[in-house]
């Protein structure tokens, strides 16, 4: 009877654990590169959100340093972030809203008491006004989409209040 030495049944055996090891090494790296990728879109989106959030706020600090309460409208604004004179976002700003007013006491409407005993002008504002402001940012390169709301007070008089804030 023919029979094989010890060693030459096991010449395949280190083939078999060197393709296993192979293919464990593989999939170890094709597993690093997926999640690399993945990190990298997850980077990539916070920064293009972070950005329209910008954009937003920028569109919002606008309105806000106009006189949106005597004609409140929606409009679209134009916002160029990086400064290089092309726009870079869109934001839809929403008819701004006046949430609710409330009535501010001043010494001009506190009656008895002399405006002498407070260091305040007796001409002031009536009421204080709360408005609601909304951008919408849409970028269509990354799909990004960030809404914004904005709440801000406007102290106005009683004319003022009953003409912007019914």
């Amino acid at each position: 009877m023919n029979s094989l030495p010890a060693h030459g049944r096991q010449r395949g055996a280190t083939l078999v654990v060197g393709l296993i090891m192979l293919a464990l090494i593989t999939l170890t790296v094709t597993t690093a590169f997926t999640l690399s990728t993945t990190n990298l879109k997850s980077v990539g989106n916070m920064q293009f959100r972070n950005e329209a959030l910008a954009a937003a706020n920028k569109a919002i600090e606008q309105v806000l340093s106009s006189p949106f309460t005597t004609a409140p409208s929606a409009e679209e604004i134009n916002v160029d972030l990086n400064n290089d004179g092309n726009n870079d976002y869109i934001v839809q700003i929403i008819r701004p809203t006046c949430v609710r007013s409330q009535e501010v006491v001043t010494p001009a409407t506190l009656g008895n008491e002399s405006s002498a005993d407070f260091d305040m002008p007796t001409v002031a504002p009536d009421y204080s006004t709360i408005w609601n402001i909304e951008a919408r940012v849409t970028d269509t390169n990354s799909g990004t989409s960030v809404r914004v709301h904005q709440g801000v007070r406007v102290l106005r008089t009683a004319l003022q209040k009953q003409t912007e804030c019914p």
